[in-house]
């Protein structure tokens, strides 16, 4: 179904300035330290496919994602307008098994 109203960005869709949590700034941290030795292939357009294994049936998959991508920008930088195409797959795991796993592909129109 496709619906002709425009979607709204995050920034859009709050008002007023947001604040990063401490929680935020120790993820990002474990995240970079992770990726230290990753060299990823960027494309001008980019397809990112992502399996991720959380805990809980109710944790929403795509509230990871974001943060994520931003956190690879920040180390790769690359705008993430060069991302055409997200696929994303959630698998539940135990608790202390979670996981990001991400493929980065070019986009092929």
């Amino acid at each position: 179904m496709k619906i002709h109203i425009k979607p709204l960005s995050t920034n859009k869709l709050f008002q007023g300035r947001r604040f990063r949590t401490p929680e935020y700034d120790v993820y990002e941290y474990l995240i970079l330290q992770a990726i230290t030795s990753w060299k990823p292939l960027l494309y001008d357009k980019m397809t990112f496919i992502f399996q991720v294994g959380l805990s809980s049936k109710n944790a929403d998959l795509d509230n990871c994602i974001k943060a994520f991508v931003d956190i690879l920008q920040k180390k790769y930088l690359f705008n993430d307008s060069r991302v055409y195409r997200i696929e994303a797959q959630k698998e539940i795991v135990k608790k202390g098994a979670e996981y990001i796993d991400i493929e980065i592909l070019p986009f092929l129109e």
